[in-house]
């Protein structure tokens, strides 16, 4: 039977026996973990992988650690980050194979790579901002490319919520982008 830990009790393990507070953390809440992985990746192996992850980084960080929120919102949204982080990088590595396949003879001026650079870190950054499911909801759909009744059905969110989501972020990203669009 697992013990009960508040999260002042979690803080105080920190403080006193760090690697010990990991271990309870794991064991209290990696499956919960998993699971809200899941539902972004859509894959078992990788999800376990992305929450691994969370868990060495609290590791590595373990001497610095205060949770700020609760010791499972905390965890959570490192979670949702890491794995909305994965899907982003990933499309980011697939775009940059398609553009190394297509024919170099038109390669961009280094102004015009700079400029694209500078426009894709205020994209990253405005995406960053949204709200969290707002941002889920767009990367699924933008990065995953998935239809908004198979994000509804992936997130259990009515397709309305979807859209409303979709132009949540769309307007965040055209205020955020107004200025390099007027250029």
């Amino acid at each position: 039977m697992q013990q009960h830990y508040t999260d002042q009790e979690i803080q105080l393990l920190f403080r006193q026996d760090s690697e010990k507070a990991i271990e309870v953390l794991f064991q209290l809440h990696y499956t919960y973990l998993c699971q809200a992985a899941i539902r972004i990746v859509a894959d078992p192996r990788l999800a376990e992988d992305l929450t691994q992850e969370v868990f060495f980084e609290l590791w590595r960080k373990k001497e610095a650690i205060e949770f700020a929120i609760s010791v499972r919102a905390y965890l959570r949204r490192a979670v949702v980050n890491k794995a909305l982080n994965y899907i982003r990088d990933r499309k980011k590595i697939t775009d940059d194979e398609e553009k190394l396949l297509q024919v170099e003879s038109r390669e961009p001026s280094v102004t015009q790579q700079l400029d694209a650079e500078a426009l894709q870190e205020l994209i990253d950054q405005a995406i960053d901002e949204l709200p969290e499911k707002c941002r889920l909801v767009f990367v699924l759909s933008r990065f995953e490319e998935m239809s908004y009744q198979e994000i509804a059905d992936h997130l259990e969110i009515s397709i309305k919520t979807v859209e409303n989501q979709i132009v949540k972020a769309l307007k965040h990203l055209r205020t955020a982008l107004q200025p390099w669009m007027e250029n």
